[in-house]
């Protein structure tokens, strides 16, 4: 594997990129704000270095290149697999709505004779990441293993675009399935501290949240936002959920992404049954650079890191502010020198909770994606 990693910014362009390959790169992960993948020239210009035609990306709340954190700007990783290959596939969300169907219909349109993992890259709002997850594991083979993030729109939560093969659109759902000889490690770890009472959901639909121990969800929260409640929903991203589903069932955190003010209804990235308890949560700041250093120890194989995908949750980095590029040098004295770091801040992450479990969507978390040719 060979990688290499350009950035652009709207005063510097891509600086001083290298020629044009003699072979094109495998695939250009592209990953950046949302309006400097629509509405600038960046594109363009990258395709004078790498064909569009292999562009696979998102619009972003923040974009990592190796240990440093930027926003609207544009990182390009160009990755050359020498040992393995991959296939492709995207679906819109405007001809089939249901998340859970079009993760079903992803899962189908990839061969999965000698596939090993899949990395998906989703729309942020209008998209129920859970269903999307239970769509894809579905119909994949239960031994292939599901990464990947919900795109982001900075703190706007107006709208997310994907790059697909060198075509910027909204509303898509991509998909890489990766083959051969290749070794695939993942981590994914939060930090956050559950604090207050444990309530019952006691009215929902799916991810729209009504009522808390009868109370209306979004009230609940404006209590504890106080003055900062005229920010929502960016401001709730403070204030995740510790969801449990089942008594016996590991929880996991849902994190805000619409409110309704008009009926007090909040809409999350995944879903929050009836019935399951649901707890605040508070940020811990050394806890969340310890998690993303423990996503990053789970995630390794048995052969040093070529490459490493990190998701984070745009939540975390409101909470870390300036101290936000901790989290990727965590990672990075954990994966080594010889990784190559290429990530974005999301509205939600695919991840197991371990390499024997199966995939489900987190919020808040870090999680990191290692990839190694034998």
């Amino acid at each position: 594997m060979h990688t290499e990693q350009l950035v652009w910014s709207s005063n510097g362009g891509w600086g001083s990129p290298p020629p044009r390959p003699a072979s094109p790169p495998t695939f250009v992960l592209v990953l950046g704000g949302r309006r400097a993948l629509s509405e600038t020239n960046a594109l363009s210009t990258l395709a004078e270095v790498y064909p569009r035609e292999v562009f696979f990306g998102c619009s972003t709340a923040g974009e990592i290149a190796d240990i440093e954190v930027h926003d609207d700007h544009v990182v390009a990783t160009a990755v050359w697999l020498e040992r393995s290959h991959i296939a492709w596939a995207s679906l819109s969300l405007d001809a089939v709505p249901d998340s859970a169907k079009a993760g079903a219909q992803l899962g189908s349109a990839l061969s999965h004779d000698g596939l090993v993992h899949v990395l998906v890259l989703s729309d942020g709002t209008k998209v129920n990441g859970s269903a999307l997850v239970e769509g894809l594991m579905s119909t994949l083979p239960k031994t292939v293993h599901v990464s990947g993030g919900l795109s982001g729109d900075g703190t706007a939560f107006q709208q997310t675009v994907l790059c697909f093969r060198g075509e910027v659109s909204a509303g898509l759902i991509c998909v890489i399935g990766f083959y051969g000889d290749i070794k695939v490690g993942i981590g994914s770890l939060g930090g956050w501290d559950p604090f207050g009472a444990e309530r019952v959901v006691t009215s929902s639909n799916a991810n729209v949240l009504r009522t808390l121990d009868g109370e209306p969800a979004l009230e609940l929260y404006k209590r504890y936002l106080g003055l900062h409640a005229s920010s929502l929903p960016a401001s709730a991203l403070r204030f995740p959920l510790l969801v449990r589903l089942r008594a016996d069932a590991d929880p996991v955190v849902r994190t805000v992404l619409s409110v309704n003010e008009a009926d007090g209804t909040m809409t999350f990235a995944g879903d929050v049954p009836q019935g399951a308890t649901a707890q605040l949560m508070r940020a811990n700041f050394d806890r969340l650079i310890g998690g993303a250093s423990g996503a990053a120890t789970a995630s390794l194989t048995s052969a040093p890191v070529q490459l490493a995908v990190l998701i984070s949750c745009v939540g975390r980095r409101l909470v870390l502010t300036q101290r936000i590029e901790e989290e990727a040098e965590a990672v990075k004295e954990v994966l080594g020198p010889s990784a190559r770091l290429a990530g974005f801040y999301s509205y939600g992450e695919l991840a197991p909770f371990g390499m024997g479990d199966r995939c489900q969507l987190h919020n808040q978390t870090m999680t990191v994606t290692t990839f190694t040719e034998a």
